[in-house]
């Protein structure tokens, strides 16, 4: 029976994993299309969009590797302000942070991987979209300029 007990903690620690993993595995993000309009023209994009507070929770963190033209957006159902980090994501991003009809508010360029520093919107924004670091000064990407979604166009 003692070795029963001194088992738990080691048991429920690898059950606590499993469900983790188990979590993880079956959020399957929607994919979709996306462009962003810069002076130096239109650039396409895969994304996967985070909608629901799990997804967005999960987001990028545990990818390695992200391909140049791949993003992830997300929407939110009304502007508001917004704060993100970098707990448990290995890659460096650009966060764009994108107000009404899609204008670029604000870009926070090469975060650092892993950093739970937060990262602010710095006024109210209807999504963030975050792609591989470099990937905005590539397209010549400025507060201003266009992302094109549906999920970013309001009525």
């Amino acid at each position: 029976m003692t070795m029963v007990r001194a088992a738990a903690p080691v048991l429920r620690f690898f059950l606590l994993i499993a469900a983790v993993l188990w979590a993880t595995s079956v959020l399957a993000f929607e994919e979709s299309s996306l462009s962003v309009e810069t002076a130096t023209g239109t650039h396409e994009f895969t994304i996967e969009i985070a909608r629901s507070p799990q997804e967005q929770g999960l987001g990028l963190m545990h990818r390695r590797e992200l391909a140049p033209d791949y993003a992830m957006l997300f929407p939110f159902v009304e502007a508001r302000e917004a704060s993100f980090w970098m707990r448990d994501t290995y890659v460096s991003l650009d966060m764009v942070f994108i107000a009404e009809d899609g204008i670029v508010h604000r870009i926070e360029r090469d975060t650092e991987p892993l950093s739970l520093r937060s990262v602010h919107s710095r006024g109210p924004v209807i999504a963030v979209l975050e792609f591989v670091a470099g990937t905005a000064d590539r397209i010549g990407l400025e507060p201003g300029d266009r992302v094109v979604h549906p999920d970013l166009q309001r009525d």
